[in-house]
């Protein structure tokens, strides 16, 4: 309680700001930290309902490293630390089935990486970080780790051979053996839930106002499920055999750098949400902190780690309690103090997962078409904002060229090791950028990023 000094008289009047070293009554600290819970929500739990992780060992790495960053940051910059959507396309194929041991490898490459890179930021600055990559290249590799997972959205299946009565396969003229595939998730799974689904997330976000309309993909699941639920599509068999107090479900992280290539591309992201929540909070409250970034970064790459080495998915800045903290003008680190314990008492309830898990795959699918193509369009907004120009072929092939064989899933295997679209369409749109700018610079060729690319003397012809 020492650690925030109390904002006027514990109540906040209209138009005043409560600094992150702040804080109001406790009734009320309690009331906001609840929302900012229910704010992470709806993005945390639906990471793991993809990619099949518990949900409750997700939850409790999520509250722990949020409490984690609150730590390494000195409890200056408030945040919370939720399951980050970058993470699914690589886990969903460095899995078998329910292992995700070979996943977990994975994110725990990536967390300490991304430690690495924050220890560097502290000492070093961050400039680098901006030549490394700039807006457009932010962008770019935002919008393909969205957009890569645009057939994940549609349909997720599984294969069988068929077997006859001796226990053998039947033989097929072109596979050897007859093999059935059934559709297990995506809105191909369940059309109409789908569709139910979309159009209720879609109404919720036009029609209501305030945290209501930002929850609008959670509460749009809830009406999906409802509508299931009416269909006979849900089983409560596993919620009923689910203890109501239990550990998470822990597991280790099995050693195999081949997943490596797979999850470079996502310190990358990390990096850019990372980086893009310090200068949002900066900008909100007045305050620089440009010298908690190297902290903000190795604390996420801490709690990244720790989430690999124990059975949850790697974590990310929300910009869901961002918006939040922008509605209410309350910036207090207290709010997180309480939103990460909170969730780390959810995680001790195994009935609460088992519960999030009856969840249908279609209307996961459903969730999974807005989330992903809003994923790809932060990239455009990140464009838009820092006013990238595309008229510049410099700026413009390398993101063409990234974001099709992100899309398009280019897969090729070097070495042993096989590297999918989101790993492929990242390093080649970076190495073409800094290639292309380097040749341009040299030949005098490049065309200034402010570039005029208006037509002052342009006077259209009068209307016959």
């Amino acid at each position: 309680m020492a650690a925030w000094k109390l904002h006027g008289n514990g109540t906040i009047q209209l138009g005043e700001v409560v600094g992150p070293d702040e804080r109001l009554g406790w009734g009320k600290m309690f009331g906001l930290g609840a929302q900012h819970v229910v704010a992470m929500f709806g993005a945390t739990f639906l990471v793991p309902l993809i990619t099949g992780f518990p949900v409750t060992t997700t939850l409790f790495f999520s509250g722990l490293g949020t409490l984690l960053f609150l730590l390494i940051t000195g409890n200056r910059l408030p945040s919370y630390l939720g399951s980050s959507f970058a993470f699914i396309s690589p886990v969903i194929a460095a899995s078998s089935g329910k292992d995700f041991s070979r996943a977990l490898f994975g994110i725990m490459l990536t967390g300490i990486l991304l430690a690495i890179v924050g220890t560097v930021v502290h000492l070093a600055g961050s400039a680098w970080i901006d030549a490394l990559m700039p807006p457009v290249m932010t962008g770019t590799i935002v919008m393909l780790i969205g957009f890569n997972l645009a057939s994940a959205a549609w349909m997720s299946s599984s294969q069988k051979v068929v077997l006859d009565a001796a226990g053998k396969c039947v033989p097929d003229p072109a596979t050897g053996c007859q093999i059935t595939t059934t559709i297990t998730g995506g809105f191909a799974a369940a059309p109409l839930t789908g569709w139910i689904t979309v159009i209720a997330i879609v109404l919720i976000a036009v029609l209501f106002k305030g945290l209501i309309g930002r929850l609008s993909i959670l509460l749009g699941v809830l009406v999906g499920y409802v509508a299931a639920l009416l269909q006979g599509q849900v089983d409560f068999k596993t919620v009923g055999e689910a203890a109501w107090f239990g550990l998470p479900a822990f597991s280790l992280p099995t050693v195999d750098f081949g997943v490596a290539a797979l999850f470079l591309p996502v310190v990358l992201v990390l990096i850019a949400e990372n980086v893009g929540h310090v200068k949002s909070v900066s900008l909100m409250t007045g305050k620089n902190y440009d010298k908690t970034m190297g902290r903000a970064l190795l604390a996420d790459g801490v709690a990244t780690t720790l989430a690999g080495l124990g059975g949850g998915s790697g974590t990310t800045t929300y910009a869901e309690n961002i918006g939040v903290m922008a509605a209410t003008k309350v910036y207090s680190t207290a709010l997180y103090w309480i939103a990460g314990c909170f969730a780390i008492l959810l995680s001790f309830i195994p009935k609460f997962g088992a519960a999030i898990f009856t969840i249908p795959g279609g209307v996961i699918g459903a969730a999974g078409t807005v989330l992903y193509g809003m994923i790809g369009l932060l990239g455009a907004r990140i464009w838009i904002e820092n006013k990238v120009v595309f008229t510049n072929p410099v700026n413009l092939i390398p993101a063409a060229v990234g974001l099709i064989m992100g899309i398009a899933n280019f897969t090729f295997t070097l070495g042993g090791m096989t590297f999918g679209g989101v790993t492929v369409g990242t390093v080649t749109a970076l190495v073409l950028y800094h290639l292309m700018r380097g040749i341009a610079k040299a030949r005098g060729t490049d065309i200034s990023e402010k570039a005029d690319v208006s037509f002052p003397d342009y006077e259209p012809e009068p209307l016959a």
